[in-house]
């Protein structure tokens, strides 16, 4: 798993390198950020590069991703290349008989409890709110999708927890993630959450007893990092080992 990764031509080389020894793995997911500016050509980087690897690629659009207005054009143009795209849906894979179920939506901004925008005043602001609202309830419906599955896992790219934020300075908490987002995954309590965004923030923190990871590649100093996730006999919860 990995985040952050904005491919463009500058990445171009270095990515398809790390992508093409990516690490064996079952399933290689990508939190969001796949490109610098949101361009077409920069996702056509990324797809090139998730064609060599050895598993499927299921990944959330970034804040760098909308920067062009081209979402669409680079949905196509990763779908192409068969990488899963998920905006407030599921994705489901058969994994030697394990059920592994992925929810993903990109997140939004607002905030955490002391530094967290309100649902009042200016319209704008209140709409900035509402859009948090739908990528919230889209992860929601995502993780409903996946209740049945074996593994679960959640994907956003902005934080949903201010556990992973540490090292960032508080100030600017309120553009990196949203508590809000942490609201369905406490009801769903999946088995791992992942993010990026945060690029100065923690590897590892919890919404409750759920796992999370911040795994932009600023964070972890590397381009993948690989967790196994395994039945821990003590409680039913399963139990993540990150391996180096």
């Amino acid at each position: 798993m990995t985040a952050d990764v904005h491919a463009d031509e500058a990445m171009q080389e270095p990515l398809l390198e790390a992508f093409a020894n990516a690490p064996v793995a079952d399933l290689v997911l990508i939190a969001g950020d796949l490109t610098t500016l949101g361009e077409q050509d920069q996702a056509r980087i990324l797809a090139e590069a998730c064609s060599t690897l050895p598993a499927p690629a299921v990944c959330v659009l970034g804040n760098h991703d909308f920067h062009s207005g081209e979402e669409a054009e680079l949905r196509a143009v990763l779908a192409e290349a068969g990488v899963v795209l998920l905006q407030g849906e599921a994705a489901r894979f058969d994994l030697d008989g394990t059920s592994v179920g992925v929810a993903g939506s990109k997140g939004f901004v607002g905030g955490f409890p002391d530094w967290e925008l309100p649902n009042f005043g200016e319209p704008l602001l209140r709409r900035l709110y509402d859009a948090t609202t739908a990528e919230s309830e889209g992860l929601e419906r995502a993780l409903e999708e996946i209740a049945d599955c074996d593994v679960r896992i959640a994907m956003l790219h902005y934080a949903p927890t201010a556990s992973t934020l540490a090292g960032e300075p508080e100030m600017i908490w309120p553009f990196l993630g949203s508590q809000r987002l942490g609201h369905p995954i406490l009801a769903a309590r999946p088995d791992l959450v992942l993010h990026g965004h945060a690029h100065a923030g923690t590897f590892e923190g919890r919404i409750g007893d759920v796992p999370v990871l911040n795994v932009a590649v600023a964070v972890t100093g590397r381009m993948f990092t690989v967790v196994e996730i395994a039945r821990d006999g003590r409680d039913g919860r399963r139990a993540l080992r990150v391996v180096d």
